[in-house]
């Protein structure tokens, strides 16, 4: 492992309640957005944001009290994510190969970034962990909350300039409020908290583009509200292959 320091409980404690906090103003939104939903639609939205707090909860005290778990987990969902892919081709006939090739390819350098993700020091894990959930929820909450203009329409229909604006100042605002949990400042800090959004943005229109060129919703059903392990998990495996890329490039700086 790299340097396996734990984190002390009084500042896991302090975390884990600014996790709590966001989650409440969360389930908030969420309420006065499925208030104009049918009940069908709104219990789906209740079930994901539940499942969803539930394994944030689950991924937080792995890294912070057990690192290897944590390692254990991202290579399940690494073999998981490929068994997902091969599935999705397989269900369209084999068509399509060069999308698969080239798809299973990307996947894989990701794959292996986050997989070495896995292994960093906890605080810095932790550190882009938070980054990269809060900016998951509320780029969805923003999304639902003032998204109007779409951005990829045809690859992603429920990504809009609102939600990716919203999510981004949220990620911002809290990677430098959190900033104490990781020793790194000024452009270094910035371009950490700023290629997490990215790569985990890019991670999910990733995903959403490889499931419509095989006219699929989800890429399984494992997850309840959530689809496969694809639709939660790709932006965290892509925006921790962002921060392996760059805690090697500040190690030879």
């Amino acid at each position: 492992m790299i340097g396996m320091n734990d984190l002390p409980g009084s500042l896991v404690a302090k975390i884990y309640g600014v996790i709590l906090s966001y989650f409440l103003l969360g389930g908030i939104a969420f309420y006065l957005i499925n208030r104009k939903k049918s009940r069908e639609a709104a219990r789906e939205s209740y079930t994901k944001f539940v499942t969803y707090f539930l394994i944030i909860t689950v991924l937080f005290f792995s890294i912070v009290r057990w690192p290897a778990g944590f390692t254990g987990m991202a290579g399940g969902i690494i073999i998981i994510g490929f068994g997902e892919m091969i599935r999705v081709f397989l269900q369209n006939d084999r068509k399509k190969i060069k999308i698969f090739l080239g798809s299973i390819l990307i996947y894989s350098l990701l794959a292996i970034g986050f997989f070495r993700f896995s292994r960093l020091v906890p605080a810095l894990m932790l550190y882009s962990f938070l980054i990269l959930s809060i900016f998951d929820s509320f780029s969805q909450i923003s999304g639902q909350l003032f998204g109007r203009k779409k951005l990829l329409p045809r690859i992603s229909p429920n990504k809009t300039v609102g939600g990716l604006a919203g999510g981004l100042v949220i990620a911002l605002i809290s990677g430098y409020l959190l900033r104490g949990l990781y020793p790194a400042q000024g452009w270094r800090l910035f371009f950490l908290i700023l290629g997490v959004v990215l790569f985990a943005f890019g991670g999910d229109v990733a995903a959403s583009w490889y499931k419509r060129s095989f006219s699929v919703k989800d890429f399984s059903a494992l997850i309840p509200g959530h689809g496969g392990f694809l639709d939660r998990f790709d932006s965290l495996i892509a925006g921790g292959c962002w921060v392996v890329i760059w805690y090697h490039f500040m190690m030879i700086q």
